[in-house]
């Protein structure tokens, strides 16, 4: 395995997170991705703007991080760029003082949330044409969202629409680290963590955290491959509503429900990944009620759920972890393990002992582990349960949690 930073693992330790798709896109309904239609930066003007209501829902969510989309693959810079006359500074919004990348990332200090910023780096809309002159104008953006807005921990690049474009990475990877050092780059590159492969949300089982290619967008199922493995701990992206990133009139109904959206938390945050969970904004700047109200019953579900463990007494022997609590019903069991350079559990099983007297019954078998390991099983009323892994690994948490009916 390759080194491992400490702030790849306080990413792991962040968890759930929101994202917000909003800009020039959200006041032009039923625009697509590459279909060259013309948005007038005239039309952008939410007179309503309120970033403290997007983070302090986000937060009372259970997020921990967030990230803002500063230009999606249409070009319009969400802050007054100095390169591009297609941005806030020249909408009606605010008289063109306005900077919705400020009001993002000093919400998100005021929450307590870690701040992420989102760029695609496609060159669609660039009146750059030339390659050398394209990275200029990238590294030129970059430099502004680097160092106008404080510390940023997470720049997210996003690989659709770059497919075939050739970029100078060294001198782009350069530029960037030498503005923010400790940021985490998402994906592409010389990246810290990587796309889960999928826009639905969930994590395959295994999900290791050494990977040796990467995949890069929606458009192409070719993989990055990467000279040798690398420690990238997974994050797993997906909508609240079906239909668009950015918001809509026409597809409030699709909205996930409150068992979907528990059901991501088990498929991402449940096998080792992190779950970023978009919500669009609306054309006022506000989030749609109807979004936001799901998202706040998603968060207090899961504080009810996960947020009460049993205590257990643990006792580690090679590969076999007992496990001993007063006798009574459970349903779930909670792994974390130790993330060392070295190795990493790829697969273990639960046992749990239904009688005093007689063997063991296996409730449940899983891959991986990583940073944590949600293992649901049929309620059982037990005292004790014995991990069996493929090798002596240590875990550093267990968690019994009794069955909600």
């Amino acid at each position: 395995m390759a080194n491992i930073k400490p702030e790849q693992l306080d990413f792991l330790r962040w968890e759930f997170g929101g994202f917000f798709h909003f800009g020039i896109r959200t006041f032009y309904e039923g625009h697509a991705d590459w279909d060259g239609v013309p948005m007038s930066p005239d039309a952008f003007d939410p007179k309503e703007l309120d970033c403290d209501e997007w983070l302090q829902t986000a937060r009372d969510a259970g997020a921990r991080y967030a990230v803002l989309v500063c230009k999606h693959h249409d070009g319009f810079a969400n802050w007054p760029s100095a390169y591009t006359d297609y941005s806030v500074q020249h909408t009606p919004w605010r008289g063109g003082k306005g900077d919705v990348v400020r009001e993002f990332t000093d919400a998100c200090r005021r929450y307590g949330l870690k701040i992420g910023l989102y760029y695609s780096p496609a060159q669609f809309g660039s009146a750059q044409t030339d390659a050398r002159n394209y990275d200029d104008y990238f590294i030129a953006q970059i430099t502004e969202l680097l160092t106008q807005y404080g510390t940023i921990d997470y720049l997210w690049f996003d690989g659709c629409g770059s497919e075939g474009h050739s970029y100078d990475t060294q001198r782009i990877v350069r530029a960037i680290r030498a503005l923010q050092p400790r940021i985490l780059l998402f994906n592409m590159w010389d990246p810290d963590t990587r796309w889960v492969g999928n826009e639905a949300g969930v994590a395959p089982s295994p999900n290791p955290l050494t990977v040796s290619a990467l995949d890069v967008s929606v458009r192409t199922e070719q993989k990055d491959e990467m000279e040798t493995a690398r420690f990238l701990p997974a994050e797993c992206d997906c909508r609240m509503r079906d239909t668009s990133w950015f918001f809509s009139e026409n597809d409030a109904d699709t909205v996930k429900t409150l068992d979907e959206l528990m059901g991501l938390y088990y498929y991402a945050v449940g096998r080792g990944a992190n779950l970023l969970l978009n919500v669009s904004p609306d054309r006022r700047g506000r989030l749609p009620e109807r979004d936001r109200k799901a998202l706040l019953d998603f968060g207090a579900c899961v504080k009810r759920c996960f947020s009460s463990p049993l205590p257990c007494a643990q006792l580690q022997d090679g590969t076999v972890l007992t496990l001993t609590l007063d006798t009574q019903l459970v349903n779930h069991l909670v792994l974390s393990e130790t993330i060392t350079p070295d190795s990493e559990i790829a697969a273990f099983e639960i046992r749990a002992y239904p009688h005093p007297y007689g063997a063991p019954i296996t409730v449940f078998r899983g891959t991986t582990v990583g940073h944590k390991a949600i293992c649901p099983f049929p309620a059982i009323r037990t005292g004790k349960l014995e991990l069996l892994f493929d090798k002596p690994k240590p875990v550093a948490a267990a968690a019994f949690y009794v069955p909600r009916f």
